[in-house]
């Protein structure tokens, strides 16, 4: 069942791992964790070939920005017990914390993005600047 867009942001927990669907198409998953005290795990999924290249640098504990559909499944554990598995399907994938963010979307465009020094003033917006 697919709820909403999501947006999240976590360590690696477990690295990315490719395997193919009868019809050859390459899927990937990770684990993500996203909990700052505890660990709150989430499973991410790529469909998309055009993210293979940023989840195939990715390795555990790195930091990284997953944007998606948030997908609930239910399955039955050995004890007969229901169990409820959280996870993303990505449509974009950022990495972070390496200096230069690097982004990938499922569109295929894989960006660079820098940021000048002047480009954050310190200074707030003047009160004439405000459009409202």
């Amino acid at each position: 069942m697919s709820l909403a867009k999501a947006v999240v942001t976590g360590s690696v927990y477990r690295a990315p791992e490719k395997r193919f669907t009868q019809n050859n198409v390459p899927v990937s998953s990770f684990v993500l964790n996203i909990g700052e005290r505890e660990e709150m795990l989430l499973r991410i999924i790529v469909k998309r070939t055009a993210l293979d290249e940023i989840v195939s640098g990715i390795s555990e504990g790195d930091r990284v920005l997953v944007e998606g559909r948030l997908q609930v499944t239910s399955v039955k554990t050995e004890s007969g017990a229901e169990r409820r598995i959280f996870e993303i399907d990505a449509n974009a994938i950022e990495m972070m914390g390496a200096g230069v963010p690097v982004v990938a979307t499922a569109s295929g465009n894989s960006d660079i993005v820098k940021f000048s020094q002047e480009e954050f003033s310190n200074e707030l917006i003047g009160e004439d600047e405000i459009p409202f």
